[in-house]
């Protein structure tokens, strides 16, 4: 049975979107479920660069989606839309939200919640579910890596990239990584990764041609720009390159397509958080299908640089926009 819920909550208003943007907590009403939802009291949410696109004006949220920033939460199910629902009262719960989890309670889909792994924080579980469920998509939905494969991960020690890490060595994958510092490196080595190249000390195009020079069969770059012909040139033939950001530019100099068809190699560009409610709900069964008993195990579990009280949500954002995390940020309430 549905607890008592208050009428009106406090959550994250972006004032003035744009560069010159202000998070602003704010009284708003407590989001309607609509019916296959979940109402969650949020016990911490997961920062993601998304939320920095967001407030900056680049990143709109899909049609029909909150505006509140957050794309990932922990928490506890207070309220359910329907009386088939009602095993999950009372459970802790992790997932994707379709926006909204900059605050004290949001709606999340039945089939994108998760119980948290026995023996978890709820700040674990907050920064789990958008990274992982991305690595997971890129490495496994989209990539189809197979045991054995070669696999580069730029922003290795980026959210996406600890994840990867893990997931890649779950499986049986050989990884490499590029970072942009010693500290970055030295983290993603100890996850699993086999090669971390620091691509301000070391062009990684020259190191991986004389560490793989069969090539690489997947590479998940979030950097796009100028790095895909460097991609391109590496790519094993039938190798597969995911762009899922655009973090170094929109546009790619002098591309030439030559080397891509020589290699009958595949540029795919992949997005999360506009695909449908089925799409997502599949990818989250899936995830917890393959990996359930890796993440209760501690063989899978985020890497956590800081986690921040809700009222220090400025600050967090500070850190993140300042390239010098590894792994997540998670906001606490």
């Amino acid at each position: 049975m549905n607890k008592p819920i208050p009428q009106q909550m406090l959550a994250v208003s972006v004032q003035q979107p744009g560069k010159n943007s202000v998070l602003v907590w704010q009284s708003q009403p407590i989001p309607e479920l609509m019916t296959g939802q979940l109402l969650i009291q949020v016990a911490a949410c997961g920062i993601n660069r998304a939320d920095l696109m967001q407030r900056q004006g680049l990143y709109p949220p899909p049609p029909g989606d909150s505006d509140i920033l957050g794309l990932e939460v922990a928490g506890i199910v207070v309220a359910v839309a329907e009386a088939r629902l009602e095993a999950w009262l009372g459970r802790q719960v992790f997932g994707l939200v379709n926006g909204g989890g900059y605050a004290e309670y949001v709606v999340m889909p039945e089939a994108h919640a998760m119980l948290v792994p026995t023996g978890w924080t709820m700040v674990q579980a907050a920064a789990t579910a958008e990274t992982f469920l991305t690595a997971y998509q890129l490495l496994f939905t989209e990539g189809q890596a197979q045991p054995g494969q070669r696999v580069l991960i730029h922003a290795g020690a980026s959210g996406v990239g600890t994840s990867a890490i893990q997931l890649a060595k779950a499986k049986g994958l050989h990884s490499a990584v590029t970072v942009g510092s010693t500290d970055k490196a030295e983290a993603c080595l100890k996850l699993g990764a086999e090669y971390a190249i620091n691509y301000r000390q070391q062009q990684f195009s020259d190191v991986l041609k004389q560490s793989w020079p069969e090539g690489i069969n997947l590479i998940l770059d979030p950097v796009a720009g100028p790095y895909i012909n460097q991609d391109v040139a590496l790519l094993a033939q039938d190798g597969k390159i995911i762009i899922y950001a655009m973090m170094g530019g929109r546009t790619v100099p002098e591309f030439e397509l030559v080397p891509l068809f020589r290699k009958r190699g595949q540029l795919w560009c992949s997005t999360l958080r506009n695909r449908d409610l089925a799409y997502k709900g599949k990818l989250t069964a899936d995830f917890i299908h393959d990996f359930a008993a890796d993440m209760a195990r501690g063989k899978v579990t985020p890497v956590i640089q800081q986690q921040f009280a809700a009222s220090d949500v400025e600050q967090a954002h500070q850190l993140l926009a300042s390239n010098q995390t590894i792994g997540k940020l998670v906001l606490t309430f």
